[in-house]
């Protein structure tokens, strides 16, 4: 019946997978890409040009609050679009979504600042955050359900961590256009030259909505459809019937967000900020590890399918929290190879439970409430510890500047999802052959 583990419904071929998990992989690529950008803009754009009326903390508070503001929006934005997916198509929602995100980042590039129009730039670039934050609220989810539910048996964790590789591709783009607008004048940066990246969101957007258009339903969804199992209102479900699954979901999830974004955009304002590093070298730092990177999900996917999702996800977590401190430490040498040894460790060893992460939450939740449970649980994680990068720069302040705050609110979200890893191995996947959770 309609489960991850069961479908009467003939199974897509390798080549018919492959095609959808490229289309779901572009997705990826573009919302990371777009929250890579807009992350790296707010630690060195955004507090000069769009704040400008406050001092300079003030500005890169504000700047990196505009930036969480968006992960407050995610778990919106899974309710609203798991409701289309569960109910009338992952193939529609993921449509819906990738449109919206392309369209508000390349709307940051026409963004005027606050010397043009005053506080309604501010307020604008919050409008646009929250367009973003509402559409990757049911992206990410969607991407990880149809292709889980199109791969061939023995290869879910597999083909998911491909579309995995959609975080560094994205975040290679963004960084490697950042790194480029860079080597303009520093006049001509602020003037023009930082909106190019966001404009090229438009092209991007075309090639994704290319792919995306031929995209086929999923033949689990088909046959939810033909057995009329799919539930009334899919999020009112989830915390009913699948509340501590939920939990556990948001555990794994927690690292893959807001342990990235220390490394990525907190570590470029903490670098140029406080350690005095040049933007240049941050940014290419990023950029090396997002290269790493690809390489580092292919093997860590292989992992997921030797040992299972939920424990790579554990060693992902158990990992991080244990290189924290010598993170830091590399970072604090201010050589340029140790800086970019930090980040690439730091990056890597986040992916080891990052490529198990959309396996081990699809395994979580029966098929009427999949896509509503997986974007749920990876975006709820989003929303709290989307405000990590604030959150460490806070203490960081209050701590005199001395990185053992910031160290600790890492080594904190990792272990999160490494316990998170723990209790979904121990639970195991859902394995009944029926949607059990049905309303008809």
């Amino acid at each position: 019946m309609s489960t991850l583990q069961s479908s009467t419904h003939a199974p897509l071929d390798v080549r018919q997978a492959g095609q959808v998990t490229r289309a779901a992989f572009v997705g990826t690529a573009l919302e990371w890409y777009d929250y890579f950008l807009f992350g790296t803009a707010a630690a060195l754009v955004f507090d000069r040009l769009i704040f400008t009326s406050l001092n300079a903390t003030a500005a890169a508070l504000a700047a990196l609050a505009t930036f969480g503001v968006g992960f407050l929006a995610r778990p919106l934005g899974a309710a609203l679009f798991g409701y289309v997916g569960d109910r009338y198509g992952r193939r529609p929602a993921l449509l819906i979504t990738i449109m919206a995100i392309g369209i508000a980042t390349g709307l940051v590039g026409f963004l005027p600042t606050y010397h043009a129009i005053g506080l309604a730039a501010p307020v604008a670039l919050a409008i646009l955050r929250l367009i973003q934050g509402l559409a990757v609220g049911g992206e990410w989810g969607g991407a990880m359900t149809i292709a889980v539910e199109h791969a061939p048996p023995g290869k879910r964790a597999w083909y998911a961590a491909l579309v995995q590789i959609g975080s560094p591709v994205g975040t290679l783009f963004s960084s490697g256009a950042f790194a480029l607008v860079l080597l303009l004048p520093s006049e001509q940066f602020d003037a023009w030259g930082w909106r190019l990246p966001f404009l090229a969101a438009f092209p991007l957007l075309g090639l994704a909505l290319y792919l995306r258009l031929k995209l086929e339903e999923s033949p689990v969804f088909a046959e939810l459809l033909e057995d009329e199992e799919r539930v009334k209102v899919p999020v009112v479900e989830v915390f009913r019937r699948t509340g501590g699954r939920l939990m556990v979901a948001v555990m794994c999830a927690f690292l893959a967000v807001g342990g990235f974004y220390m490394m990525t955009t907190f570590a470029i304002g903490y670098g140029t900020g406080v350690l005095g590093l040049d933007r240049g070298l941050m940014v290419n730092a990023t950029l090396i590890a997002s290269g790493v990177q690809i390489l580092a999900t292919l093997i860590a996917g292989k992992l997921a399918v030797a040992w299972g999702p939920a424990l790579t996800v554990f060693l992902g977590g158990a990992t991080t929290a244990l290189a924290t401190f010598p993170i830091f430490w590399l970072l604090e040498s201010k050589a340029p190879a140790a800086v970019v040894a930090a980040i690439v460790l730091g990056i890597v060893l986040m992916t080891i439970g990052y490529a198990g992460t959309g396996s081990a939450l699809a395994d979580l939740f029966p098929a009427n409430l999949r896509y509503t449970g997986v974007s749920l649980g990876y975006n709820l994680a989003g929303a709290l510890s989307g405000f990590m990068p604030l959150l460490s720069l806070a203490v960081l302040k209050a701590a005199g500047n001395h990185s053992w705050a910031p160290a600790l609110v890492l080594v904190g979200i990792s272990a999160i999802t490494a316990a998170g890893g723990l209790i979904a191995r121990r639970i195991g996947p859902f394995t009944v052959t029926e949607s059990t959770y049905t309303e008809k």
